[in-house]
């Protein structure tokens, strides 16, 4: 978020209309398909993901399968299922998506079509059993556009799309008395529109699927005098017949607009509320700031400046005044260690280096996505979209942290051009990869491909790091930073500080306000991410990454300030560790996250959701402590070269 001096009236109007602006201006992304009546209509199937399961609404599973799994016994394709061509980030989120014997043609209702019977043994059932247990839903797409089942929301009455349909389902109302049903017969409702009223143009602009249970007990028919396919353990094995209607529906909506069914925007007044609380917190934080700034600093500016001035007209002694100016602050007397290089300066400049360039990268998909280059259409954009900026903006992290590093007066300038490109990447990757491994021990379609992690080091190694180096080349090839004030030999004493100012508490401060700023928008995104929900929220998220930025930097300087006061001068690894200190606060909300809304019955899962928590706020830590660090690095410099030294 930002606000400009002039005409604030017209900048908060603005504001308020971002997020419905993000999903106005809309870039499709892929290319529309008309159709001819007759033509045939693609129906790809995807991975077998979980959702809110239905007996508590709960997540109880974050593994995924692939739709042609064998223990699920799908129909395939006569020739065999083929792997439909994805982009990068849809591999790494799990898509897996293949051709199905599904025929659908434009205009032409079918009723209930056989597809294919299959035999499902005890072992099998018992493993369909508890997918339907713990949630999992099919996901289908019919020209890319995803078939979901129709929905209202209690809360505002509008009516949306949600991607996906239950694999099953429970009959009875007693929990423990409930007998579980299989899903074998779909009907199919495809909405169409006619470009400019042309019928040989005709393009889909919404899929629902309505799942049922029809126990056959010969070919298949759509009477409703069939009962549901029961699952029971301990049977001999179980014959299931699978079949389908497909029912096509003229519609009004245009193919541009097909998506606003599924982008739908959960409890959007607590977006409001919380977005209008942070901001009025941020604006009291920021005038606190700038209290400090221009009254207190400007006084002691002024007075030290005076002092100096007294001092050298008359040498012959100390005034009342110099001591009434160390009385009251001493962040001046802290002149001669301010600047003193840090310990291990090699490890802090690395973070900083990655700090920058994750922040960069984070702005900038941010802006992508608020501007519509993101649909939601070209599935895997926003993954990829992040791998090759993140892999681009190597230059911005390898100038950035020689810069840092040299300006710390850093002596292993080649430990510094390996270590940027090679230490966080390499954690998060090693971390990614032993993730992997307990997917591809559980058979999920979510583990990614040996082939694919190959592309990702390729891409690391080839483009990533060379950046890097030649961003770390021409840093220290730059002028250094030099300080505004002399350093002292002997480092001066640190005497004892009050509590809040000590190195948890302080941490856990400031820390804690930048956290609050993006507290609401992280809960919705957590949702979408283990809940297989659609993100769109893009206005929201980024109104509030502009309000954390400006929180995580506020809270920052004015600890610095207050530790400078205290004439504590090791404000650089301070003010990192404390702004970072916001990424321990996620972790913590991910754990809560676990224990409220998440039921794992599997420890790999567990292991699965804690290990990518772990990581997410692993990065989060990283780029809240740059931008802290940054933040007071400007701010000590501004105040230190402001008065006047001997």
């Amino acid at each position: 978020m930002y606000f400009r001096d002039a005409a604030p009236a017209a900048l908060f109007a603005a504001l308020l209309a971002a997020p419905q602006l993000a999903s106005a201006f809309y870039l499709p992304g892929v290319a529309p398909t008309s159709y001819k009546p007759g033509d045939r209509v693609p129906l790809n199937v995807n991975s077998i993901k979980p959702v809110a399961a239905l007996q508590d609404y709960r997540l109880h599973s974050v593994i995924s399968y692939d739709y042609y799994h064998p223990a699920f016994q799908f129909c395939q394709p006569k020739d065999g299922p083929e792997y439909v061509s994805e982009s990068l980030g849809s591999i790494l989120f799990g898509d897996r998506i293949m051709t199905s014997p599904f025929e659908l043609y434009m205009g032409k209702n079918e009723t209930c079509k056989p597809l294919c019977k299959a035999t499902y043994p005890e072992k099998m059932r018992e493993f369909v059993i508890e997918r339907i247990e713990q949630g999992y839903s099919l996901n289908w797409l019919v020209d890319g556009l995803p078939a979901g089942q129709k929905i209202q929301d209690d809360l505002t009455g509008t009516t949306f799309y949600s991607p996906g349909f239950m694999l099953g389902g429970f009959l009875g109302e007693d929990i423990e008395d409930e007998e579980i049903f299989f899903n074998n017969h779909y009907e199919i409702w495809i909405e169409y529109h006619e470009v400019s009223g042309d019928p040989n143009q005709l393009r889909v602009v919404g899929v629902v699927v309505q799942p049922g249970s029809k126990d056959y007990p010969g070919e298949a028919d759509c009477g409703d005098n069939h009962g549901p396919v029961l699952f029971k353990s301990g049977e001999k094995d179980q014959e299931v017949q699978f079949s389908y209607s497909v029912y096509w529906k003229k519609s009004d909506t245009a193919w541009a607009t097909r998506w606003d069914k599924y982008l739908h925007v959960f409890d959007p007044k607590i977006h409001w509320f919380w977005l209008i609380d942070t901001a009025i917190i941020v604006v009291i934080l920021v005038l606190t700031v700038m209290s400090i700034l221009v009254r207190t600093l400007k006084k002691d500016i002024t007075r030290y400046n005076r002092l100096d001035q007294i001092n050298l007209d008359d040498l012959s002694g100390t005034s009342a005044l110099e001591d009434g100016v160390q009385e009251d602050s001493g962040w001046k007397l802290v002149h001669g260690d301010v600047f003193r290089t840090p310990s291990r300066p090699l490890l802090l400049s690395v973070l900083l280096g990655n700090g920058a360039q994750l922040f960069v990268m984070t702005g900038t998909t941010i802006v992508f996505a608020l501007l519509g280059f993101l649909s939601p259409s070209n599935r895997g954009s926003l993954g990829t979209i992040m791998i090759l900026l993140y892999t681009l903006l190597g230059f911005v992290g390898g100038y950035a942290s020689a810069r840092v590093y040299k300006a710390l007066q850093g002596e292993q300038w080649k430990l510094n051009i390996a270590l940027t490109p090679l230490l966080v990447p390499g954690i998060v990757f090693s971390a990614f990869f032993l993730l992997d491994i307990f997917l591809w021990a559980k058979g999920s379609s979510g583990a990614v491909p040996f082939t694919t992690m190959l592309v990702i080091i390729g891409i690391w190694f080839v483009i990533s790091i060379p950046l890097s180096v030649a961003g770390s080349w021409l840093g220290f090839r730059s002028r250094q930073i030099e300080a505004p004030v002399r350093t002292n030999q002997i480092p001066r004493q640190i005497p004892p500080c009050t509590t809040y100012l000590k190195p948890i508490p302080s941490m856990l401060i400031v820390g804690l306000l930048p956290f609050g700023a993006i507290f609401v928008e992280l809960y919705f995104i957590m949702s979408s991410i283990w809940f297989s929900r659609i993100y769109y929220m893009f206005g929201f998220l980024f109104l509030c990454y502009g309000l954390m930025i400006v929180v995580c930097a506020a809270v920052t300087v004015l600890m610095t300030y207050f530790l400078l006061c205290s004439e504590n001068y090791n404000w650089q690894w301070r003010s990192f560790l404390a702004a970072g200190t916001s990424g321990v606060y996620i972790f913590l909300n991910c754990l809560l996250y676990l224990v409220t809304k998440v039921k794992l019955a599997t420890m790999a899962g567990t292991v699965l959701y804690i290990g990518y928590s772990a990581l997410i706020s692993f990065l989060f830590f990283i780029l809240a402590g740059s931008i802290g660090y940054f933040a007071s690095w400007w701010f000590v410099r501004k105040i230190y070269s402001s008065i006047k030294i001997d």
